[in-house]
């Protein structure tokens, strides 16, 4: 199992499931979960016990698998919570530089990261990149790649969205609208010497948060706008994910996915796609190789494999942290990005104004996509290019890399030697 299972744009939910506003599942799954924690507390004691060097049966065939076979039911039954960072360094100019995490910017819904290199005195300011992360299930820290790749040139920062569960519904709603609105805040924060990398499916909402700051001929408008397997149109090229959105419609999702955040979390009552439904699609789409990743999992504990049971470990650390997205934002998603198209038809509206694309002149336009992506087809992000008709053809850059999927767009060994590349070299010309 790798991390390109991971899909930042939330899959259909399993057949079958219907909920609905009134529905009690949130709450019986969360009834079930605290319900599991006296058991998860004897399986972790019993795990520790067969564990311990001090216990004979540990070195015995025995002892190891029930050890494996607790630490399988505590890691099965737990809720993930959002996952570190870990990056505390990074190499610029050939020396290692420490680097800190900061929040400079804090709404309710969301935070403005930034990595701050401890760099020498003498050297010369790198370009300023705003990376934009999806808000589709999982946490901003998916792009722990993305972000380590970026630092050693860069000055990074990193939109971390909010679980829904955890906001109080007195903070009140978050759509689209607001998406748009946070972004445009933000890189009023940042300034005209910011490149934005939006990664999949903030595309639109970063297309269109610029759009409207070039129609109002705001002064702080980025430099460049990277677009990396964004579904700027999803009518080219239509993937199972945007098929399934675009026959059941947007009321379908509304009847069966929605539902109200339980007691005693901070958000209670407030209407979201829960994140372990989300959970749910995610490991429908591939069960069999989950199933036999835990199968394998078991063995490597009861051999003695630390290593391949630590990679598992970190790979499902992350991905099955999941988070829950407010019902507005979902469905406005859905109904205006998957199933009417609005942005590549022209009638988007931002707060009763139209969006147009066309406005757009000052901001460098990069579109990348892979070859293989069978989230985000082939020539959905492109699309931006004809929208943003009024970029002059020397800011404008479209590029496809060959061999690999959605993942491989922004993270893994293709995207490091071929794709952050050629950004680097965009973002430096446009600097």
């Amino acid at each position: 199992m790798t991390i390109r299972d991971v899909d930042p744009i939330p899959p259909p939910p399993m057949e079958g499931v219907g909920m609905g506003l009134s529905s009690p599942l949130y709450w019986f799954y969360e009834m079930t979960h605290v319900a599991l924690n006296p058991s998860r507390a004897m399986a972790h004691a019993a795990h520790a016990f067969f564990k311990s060097p001090s216990n004979p049966v540990s070195s015995t065939t025995l002892g190891k698998s029930i050890s494996a076979a607790c630490e399988l039911f505590e890691r099965a039954t737990r809720r993930y919570a959002q996952p570190e960072w870990d990056i505390d360094h990074t190499v610029v100019d050939g020396r290692l530089a420490p680097v800190s995490v900061e929040t400079v910017w804090d709404r309710p819904f969301c935070r403005l990261l930034h990595f701050d290199r401890q760099v020498a005195i003498t050297h010369k300011p790198d370009p300023r990149v705003l990376v934009v992360a999806p808000l589709s299930g999982h946490y901003a820290t998916l792009l722990r790649g993305t972000v380590e790749a970026l630092l050693p040139d860069h000055d990074v920062y990193i939109t971390d969205w909010i679980d829904a569960r955890m906001v109080p519904i007195s903070e009140g709603r978050f759509d689209l609208d607001d998406y748009i609105d946070y972004i445009i805040g933000m890189l009023r924060l940042l300034g005209s010497d910011t490149h934005v990398l939006a990664v999949c499916q903030p595309g639109v909402p970063a297309l269109c948060a610029i759009s409207v700051m070039e129609a109002n001929e705001e002064a702080h408008v980025p430099e460049s706008l990277m677009l990396m397997g964004s579904p700027i149109d999803t009518r080219i090229n239509p993937t199972q994910v945007n098929q399934v959105a675009e026959k059941r419609g947007v009321d379908w999702f509304r009847r069966n996915v929605i539902t109200k955040v339980p007691f005693p979390n901070p958000g209670f009552m407030r209407d979201v796609y829960p994140g372990f439904l989300q959970l749910n699609g995610f490991m429908s789409m591939n069960l069999d190789r989950h199933l036999e990743a835990h199968s394998k999992l078991f063995h490597h504990l009861v051999e003695g494999d630390g290593d391949s049971a630590a990679a598992h470990r970190k790979f499902y650390d992350e991905y099955l942290a999941v988070m829950d997205l407010t019902a507005e934002f979902f469905l406005q998603t859905v109904d205006t990005v998957f199933v009417r198209h609005l942005l590549p038809q022209g009638q988007f509206v931002h707060r009763g104004i139209r969006v147009d694309p066309s406005k757009v002149r000052r901001v460098a336009l990069m579109t990348i996509e892979g070859e293989q992506d069978d989230i985000t087809g082939l020539g959905q992000t492109k699309a931006a290019q004809t929208l943003c008709s009024n970029i002059p053809e020397q800011k404008r850059v479209h590029y496809v890399q060959p061999g690999v999927g959605h993942y491989g767009v922004f993270n893994g060994s293709r995207f490091r030697n071929e794709i952050l590349p050629r950004m680097a070299a965009f973002v430096r010309a446009n600097d």
